[in-house]
């Protein structure tokens, strides 16, 4: 089981702040990939993962990186400054 938890506008596109997820899936990319067949919403969450970054047990990690004993991954748009 993995935590995964979506914040500003992918929660809102998605409903949920986080669920728990059984996955097979090897890296972020093929959870995202898993996520999106899922529902329409999690397409629409999905469609451009250029606009969103990726946390690993709260380390900023990249869509490439392994999932392999990690507990939570967290979706979430780029930070502004200001």
């Amino acid at each position: 089981m993995i935590d995964v938890m979506y914040f500003a506008w992918v929660r809102e596109r998605i409903g949920l702040p986080k669920e728990q997820i059984e996955t097979t899936a090897a890296t972020v990319q093929d959870l995202v990939d898993e996520l999106k067949q899922r529902e329409a919403r999690y397409e629409a969450a999905f469609a451009d993962i250029s606009a969103l970054r990726v946390a690993l047990d709260q380390e900023l990690s990249d869509f490439d990186a392994p999932l392999k004993d990690v507990r939570e991954v967290a979706f979430f748009p780029p930070m502004t400054g200001g």
